[in-house]
């Protein structure tokens, strides 16, 4: 089921890393922010109590999945999580790796930026996502 007008049913929303059944996960094109993954639900659903109870378990046990391997893969000093669909009202997951050094740091990436963005380091964090993205993709493979 999809939605006329709704930007996730139209389009990937960003760079697939994982395309399932019932749901994909890209990476987000945010500036500053390298390690920025959505879990984008295929069919087109407002919010997550629309799901019945197998289809949340199983799109929670894929967002705790995500978490962990980018925990596991870059250590950042926090991941937000988060489901706001204010703009694009098409159920999707945000998983943010959060660095001290990230523009909005301590505040959500959403605020204001409080520094520039660090070039070097999110160079560095680019370079580890290929094998960031392959290991997402082989544990939701599972």
């Amino acid at each position: 089921m999809r939605a006329a007008g709704c930007a996730l049913c139209e389009a990937s929303g960003g760079p697939i890393v994982f395309q399932g059944a019932k749901f994909r996960v890209v990476r987000a094109e945010e500036a500053g922010y390298p390690a920025f993954y959505r879990l984008v639900w295929s069919e087109h659903v407002r919010e997550f109590s629309d799901l019945d109870a197998a289809d949340r378990a199983l799109c929670m046990d894929a967002v705790v999945t995500i978490e962990n391997v980018v925990r596991e893969h870059l250590l950042p000093a926090k991941v937000n999580l988060a489901t706001l669909g204010n703009v694009v009202a098409h159920l999707h997951w945000h998983v943010i790796a959060r660095f001290h050094w990230d523009p909005a740091w301590p505040a959500p990436v959403w605020a204001a930026s409080q520094r520039a963005p660090d070039p070097a380091r999110i160079q560095e964090v680019d370079g580890r996502r290929p094998a960031l993205e392959a290991a997402i993709a082989a544990a939701l493979s599972r």
